[in-house]
């Protein structure tokens, strides 16, 4: 087990004053049988008129921000612990990739509840596009009878190993088309493009928003560290969900702080809101993961 103190801290400068604005915050590490949160705080500057907590419907711990008087500048600074324990990934003998498509598919009878919670994270949805595309450049890791994990990680080692983590080449307008073409991106566009292969494949991935140590326990430098980072979820039965870090190449275990997970990164960005005036704005994001 491995304790973690983080402080993720997000300035937006307005440009001028905005008279009402509304926030939704995902900046609670979500307590799982992976990992739990030993203490959250949020400081706000300036204070809000309404703070309340809430659990979105995905699970996930979340916070609702009201102002209602003019102000020019937004700093959100969250600080967290959090214990992260060990998964155990000796093993990736889970079910045939076909057999679990078909166990997700509609049959005209009631779904397993683990298998029907899988569907929610089966479909198209903001910025996951299901694409014949998107298919064929996975097609090669899905040969006939490979267990869904097999062809998760050889996917997962396919998008490491072909595209480039380049910031700053896209943002979050940019599709994972886009993404595709150009073979270039950063985390949230890798995990993207992962859940997009495997959802037009028939499956259910789900993206998770997190954090990485910057230096990882096998001695190496995490691509994505001192920022939000994001990752791909599998449903691997009957081995559950295995997280794979398609940035990093490696399977998630005690280097990953989860916050939460949805469908795409419209579900579970860290900080958004809608704005009543300003101007040009500017953000400025810090994040600190610090092994304990």
């Amino acid at each position: 087990m491995t304790r973690y103190a983080v402080r993720h801290a997000t300035v937006y400068e307005y440009g001028g004053e905005v008279s009402h604005s509304h926030h939704l915050l995902h900046l609670k590490p979500r307590d799982f049988v992976f990992q739990r949160c030993l203490g959250h705080t949020l400081v706000l500057d300036p204070p809000p008129k309404i703070v309340r907590e809430d659990i979105d419907a995905f699970g996930n711990a979340i916070a609702r921000l009201e102002y209602d008087r003019a102000h020019d500048s937004l700093a959100v600074t969250a600080d967290m612990q959090v214990d992260v324990i060990p998964r155990v990934a000796d093993s990736l003998e889970s079910e045939p990739w076909e057999t679990v498509r078909s166990r997700l598919s509609y049959h005209a009878v009631p779904l397993a509840q683990m298998d029907l919670e899988a569907c929610r994270f089966r479909m198209r949805s903001s910025h996951v596009l299901l694409k014949r595309v998107f298919e064929d450049y996975a097609r090669e890791c899905f040969a006939r009878n490979r267990t869904i994990a097999a062809a998760s990680k050889e996917l997962m080692s396919k998008i490491h190993r072909e595209f480039k983590y380049s910031p700053g080449s896209t943002n979050n307008r940019t599709s994972v088309v886009d993404v595709l073409n150009r073979r270039r991106g950063v985390c949230q566009d890798f995990a993207h493009l992962m859940i997009a292969c495997l959802r037009s494949f028939g499956l259910s991935a789900r993206y998770v928003s997190g954090y990485i140590r910057t230096v990882r326990r096998d001695g190496e430098t995490a691509v994505g560290g001192d920022a939000s980072h994001a990752w791909v979820s599998v449903y691997c039965p009957p081995l559950g969900w295995l997280d794979f870090d398609p940035t990093n190449d490696c399977l998630v275990s005690e280097d990953h702080i989860t916050l939460g997970w949805g469908r795409d990164f419209g579900d579970v960005s860290p900080l958004r809101g809608v704005i009543v005036g300003g101007r040009r704005n500017k953000l400025k994001v810090d994040v600190r993961v610090q092994p304990l």
